[in-house]
């Protein structure tokens, strides 16, 4: 049996599809530890039982590194990674190195924006593995922006040289030796496909909910249209929920609004509204099998188990990665693109019709949902990683 260190950023989403992984790793009898500056988050989505090596790193809603809600394209690109992903990676590192010492593992695993797991692992010339939780990154979205690239070339450079190996070369967001891409080509294409991507599709396995969601409210009489913005952008949400909230109630008679809002942007929620349900958080996957249409940020995570049960979606992309993962729905067939700072009530409304009454966005949605369950997920991502950490099974 092997070992494997799984190095990840304090994000829910980058954690998730990992948390899939290490599961089946264990299942088949291999021992999974983590590294991550937020070791109550990682026990809170993998479990109590999760072994989890501390380390320093800003963690988003702390304090540092808060983002300006209003930046967007380059200079939100610039901010990520000079304000959070070269911090992250730095301080990360030492933490990285001592649990390397400590847990002793056959591969490391490293999420895309946990960049010290890849580097850590290059300088003691362990095996390692890209978990890359977008598919953007695979779409060479800075292709028009050569300036704004030979930039981020730099900001590597310089960090492989204090944590990596000085004499590397590769790209530290993609593995030399195996990239698990969550997602696959019927939605991402189109896309770079070299041999060492495996588009596994997503990590869907059990997930521990909060008891509490309030079954009993949900209408079988009306479609259920879930509206979320992610764990990350409650900063910037309030008046897209509004607009949401009002295109919801002008089809109640139709339609029944699931709108999570955690920051409690829209107020106090009311446990009597039967038209629109306002909760701080909502057991997404287990909501997603009533699920009729979602809204959302165009989250990578967010798009992905929604088209894992067949949901066709209303994306509204605010920043980051989000503009691609967006357009990938759309050129799917799978959705309708709307834009978040402008959209108004009306338009929301129009845009849910269609993805609502329109055929076709839902045979595009089952289409893929086919794709990302016959990819393998979990299972498929775990059998490339034993073979990652014991070559010689390759020749067996």
């Amino acid at each position: 049996m092997s070992r494997f260190l799984f190095v990840v950023p304090p994000l829910t989403g980058h954690i998730n599809p990992a948390v899939g992984v290490a599961a089946e790793l264990a299942a088949r009898g291999h021992e999974c530890a983590w590294v991550c500056p937020d070791p109550g988050l990682v026990r809170r989505l993998a479990g109590r039982t999760a072994v989890v090596f501390p380390c320093e790193g800003p963690v988003p809603g702390a304090g540092h590194g808060v983002r300006p809600p209003d930046i967007r394209g380059p200079e939100a690109l610039k901010f990520l990674w000079e304000r959070f992903l070269v911090p992250l990676a730095d301080e990360m590192a030492p933490g990285v190195r001592a649990a390397v010492a400590d847990f002793a593992p056959d591969a490391v695993v490293a999420d895309q924006q946990a960049l010290a797991g890849g580097l850590v692992a290059e300088r003691l010339g362990l095996p390692w593995a890209t978990s890359a939780t977008t598919s953007a990154e695979f779409a060479d979205a800075l292709a028009g922006m050569p300036k704004v690239a030979e930039w981020l070339d730099g900001v590597l450079h310089q960090l492989r040289a204090r944590v990596g190996d000085p004499a590397g070369t590769g790209d530290p967001r993609f593995s030399p030796h195996l990239v698990l891409a969550f997602s696959t080509l019927e939605l991402a294409a189109p896309a770079t496909h070299t041999e060492r991507i495996r588009w596994v599709g997503p990590s869907i396995g059990h997930r521990p909910a909060a008891p509490g969601f309030p079954w009993h409210r949900l209408d079988p009489g009306r479609a259920t249209v879930l509206v979320t913005l992610g764990t990350a952008n409650t900063d910037v949400g309030a008046r897209f929920l509004g607009e949401c909230v009002r295109a919801l109630r002008e089809r109640a008679d139709r339609v029944q609004g699931v709108v999570v809002d955690p920051g409690a942007a829209l107020g106090p929620p009311d446990d009597q509204d039967k038209d629109v349900l306002i909760l701080p958080s909502v057991p997404q996957l287990a909501l997603l099998e009533r699920t009729q249409a979602v809204v959302c940020h165009g989250g990578h995570n967010t798009v992905c188990e929604a088209l894992w049960h067949g949901v066709p979606l209303v994306v509204a992309p605010i920043r980051d990665d989000q503009p691609v993962v967006a357009a990938q729905v759309t050129a799917a067939g799978a959705g309708v693109r709307v834009r978040f700072g402008r959209v108004t009530a009306a338009r929301l409304g129009a845009a849910l019709d269609a993805v609502l009454d329109e055929p076709g966005h839902r045979t595009a949605a089952d289409r893929i949902r086919t794709a990302f369950r016959a990819a393998g997920g979990s299972r498929a991502a775990a059998t490339h990683l034993e073979r990652l950490a014991t070559p010689a099974k390759e020749d067996t």
